[in-house]
């Protein structure tokens, strides 16, 4: 199966490019902030509708039992979870694959900025 075929793989192509721009630019090192702020800057100028800290609710029997924040949603499609560690983790997969069935989102990118090389990891729900 190519990029093609993937739901959301041109979306998700684009965001790692803005992200592999980020890393390659500021290198690991920085908070988790940093890469934030930088990947709005560079979704954006790569012409794509990114919000920042989406707050979204978890329902249970149709009613509200919390609450959480997304890093950043792109286009209404994908959310993105950032992390800078040493590593991703089943943890931050598991958080992320939360924030897809609570969102109704189809589509997930863990990005980890803590290593040299951008760490990645697609999800799907």
């Amino acid at each position: 199966m190519n990029t093609d075929e993937l739901i959301e793989g041109e979306l998700t192509d684009r965001i790692l490019g803005a992200a592999m721009a980020v890393s390659n630019a500021l290198g690991a090192g920085f908070l988790e902030s940093v890469y934030h702020r930088a990947l709005i800057i560079a979704l954006r100028d790569a012409g794509l509708n990114a919000r920042s800290e989406v707050a979204m609710e978890v329902r249970y029997k149709d009613q509200l039992v919390g609450e959480f924040v997304a890093d950043i949603v792109v286009e209404g499609r994908v959310i993105l979870e950032l992390k800078a560690v040493s590593g991703i983790t089943n943890e931050h997969q598991a958080q992320l694959m939360n924030y897809l069935f609570a969102s109704g989102l189809r589509v997930g990118l863990l990005l980890n900025f803590g290593k040299p090389r951008l760490e990645w990891k697609r999800l799907v729900r």
